[in-house]
C-alpha cells in the first residue's frame, strides 16, 4: 500500500509544468534542459525587442538643443555659401562692367577706322582700276617715277594695315562680346544659386522658429530645454574651474619676465558690442510658465553681424559650439577674470591666440536658443559669475 502511494506522488511530480509545458517522468534530463533553454531564449528576444522600442522612443525625444545646434550649423554653412556667392556675383558684375567699358572704347576706335576705310575706298573708286598705273605714267622723269612709285607703295601698305587693323578690331569686338555673354550667363547662374541658398536659409530659419515656439509654449519642452541648458551651464562651470585651477598653478611659479597682473575697476570696461540690454543678470521669471532661472550674464540685442570685441587683453581658451549657447568664445584675462561671448555667427579668433582690448574675436548672430541677433555676455571673477553691468562702462 505504501509503495502505491509513493508511486502516485512521483507521478504527480513528474506531471508538473516546466517552462509552460508538461514534463513526464519518462522525459530525459537533456530534453528538460533544452526546453528551459528555448524558454530563456524567448525571454531574451522579448527583452531585446523592448530595448529596441525604448531606444526608438528615446530617438524621437531627441535633444531640442542638439536639434537647434544642428540647424544652426547648417545655417552657418548656408550663410557662408551665400556670402561667397555674393562675392563672386560682385566680381562678375565688375567683370561685365570692365568688358562693357572696353567694348565702348573699341567701338569708338572701330568707328574711326571704319570712316578711314570708307574714305580710302571712295578715293580708290574715284581713281578707277588703273589709278595706280596712271599715277606712274604721269611721271615727267625717272626720279619723279621713283618718288611716285615709293609714295604709292607706302599708301598701299597703309591701306593694307588699315584693313588689317579693322579686321583685328572686329575679332576683338566679337571676342569681347562672347566674354560678356559668358559673364552674363555666369551672373544668372550665381543669381539662381543665391535664390536657392536664400530659400534654404529661410526654410532652416522656419524650422528653428518652430523649435523656439515649442520651447516657449509647451511646458514639457521648456522644462527639457531648461534641464539641458543647466547641463550646458555645468559644462561651462567645469571648464572655467579647470582654467582657474591651471591659472592659479601658473601664478605660483611666474616666469621672470611675466607682466604685472592687469587691474581693472568697476564701470571701466568697454562694451563687447553696441546694442540694447534685453536680459539682465540674476534671477529671472519665465513670462508663461511661472518658473525662475538664474542668469549668469546679460543679453545684448544688436545688428546682425556686428563685431564682437574683447573687453580686456587676454588669451582665447575656447572657441567652439556649445549646446544652447551656439558659437561660444571664452577669454582668460590672466587677472582672475574670464569673459564669455555666446550666440555668435562667426569666430574670428583661434584658441591660444593673444588678443588686446577691443580686438575683434567674432561676429554676432542668432545661434543657440535665441530667435534674434543677440550677444550673450558673461563676466567671471575666478569661477564666480558677476554682474557685467557693474563692470562695463556706463552709457
Amino acid at each position: 500500500m505504501r509503495m502505491k502511494q509513493l508511486l502516485a506522488v512521483a507521478f504527480c511530480c513528474a506531471a508538473m509544468e516546466v517552462g509552460g509545458e508538461p514534463v513526464f517522468a519518462g522525459d530525459s534530463i537533456t530534453e528538460k534542459i533544452e526546453r528551459e533553454r528555448k524558454t530563456l531564449e524567448r525571454l531574451k528576444d522579448k527583452i531585446q525587442e523592448k530595448r529596441k522600442q525604448a531606444n526608438e522612443v528615446e530617438k524621437k525625444r531627441e535633444s531640442l538643443l542638439q536639434s537647434i545646434q544642428s540647424l544652426d550649423e547648417r545655417l552657418i554653412r548656408h550663410r557662408q555659401d551665400h556670402q561667397d556667392i555674393m562675392k563672386k556675383l560682385r566680381k562678375k558684375d565688375r567683370e561685365i562692367e570692365e568688358i562693357t567699358e572696353r567694348i565702348g572704347v573699341m567701338r569708338a576706335g572701330m568707328q574711326e577706322r571704319r570712316e578711314a576705310v570708307r574714305a580710302r575706298l571712295r578715293a580708290q573708286y574715284m581713281e578707277g582700276r588703273f589709278g595706280y598705273v596712271k599715277a606712274l605714267l604721269a611721271s615727267d622723269s625717272y626720279v619723279d617715277f621713283q618718288h611716285r612709285r615709293q609714295y604709292l607703295s607706302t599708301v598701299t601698305h597703309k591701306d593694307y594695315e588699315l584693313m588689317g587693323e579693322f579686321k583685328t578690331d572686329m575679332r576683338r569686338m566679337e571676342q569681347a562680346e562672347r566674354q560678356r555673354a559668358e559673364a552674363r550667363a555666369g551672373l544668372m547662374t550665381f543669381k539662381e544659386n543665391i535664390e536657392k541658398k536664400l530659400a534654404d536659409i529661410q526654410s532652416l530659419q522656419k524650422q528653428k522658429k518652430m523649435y523656439l515656439v515649442k520651447i516657449t509654449q509647451e511646458k514639457e519642452a521648456y522644462d527639457r530645454v531648461v534641464e539641458e541648458l543647466e547641463r550646458s551651464a555645468s559644462r561651462v562651470d567645469g571648464l572655467l574651474r579647470q582654467l582657474e585651477t591651471r591659472r592659479q598653478a601658473l601664478a605660483k611659479r611666474p616666469p621672470a619676465s611675466a607682466p604685472p597682473p592687469l587691474s581693472i575697476g568697476k564701470g571701466t570696461l568697454p562694451w563687447p558690442v553696441e546694442g540694447q540690454v534685453v536680459s539682465f543678470f540674476g534671477r529671472q521669471k519665465h513670462p508663461t510658465f511661472d518658473t525662475y532661472v538664474q542668469r549668469k550674464g546679460i543679453e545684448i540685442r544688436t545688428k546682425d553681424g556686428s563685431t564682437i570685441q574683447a573687453v580686456m587683453p587676454g588669451t582665447v581658451v575656447y572657441a567652439d559650439w556649445l549646446k544652447g549657447y551656439g558659437l561660444v568664445i571664452i577669454l582668460d584675462h590672466g587677472n582672475g577674470f574670464f569673459s564669455l561671448y555666446a550666440h555668435a555667427s562667426k569666430v574670428l579668433a583661434k584658441v591660444g591666440e593673444q588678443v588686446v582690448e577691443g580686438h575683434p574675436i567674432g561676429e554676432t548672430g542668432d545661434t543657440g536658443v535665441i530667435g534674434e541677433n543677440t550677444l550673450y555676455f558673461e563676466l567671471r571673477r575666478g569661477t564666480d559669475p558677476v554682474d557685467p553691468l557693474q563692470w562695463l562702462a556706463k552709457r
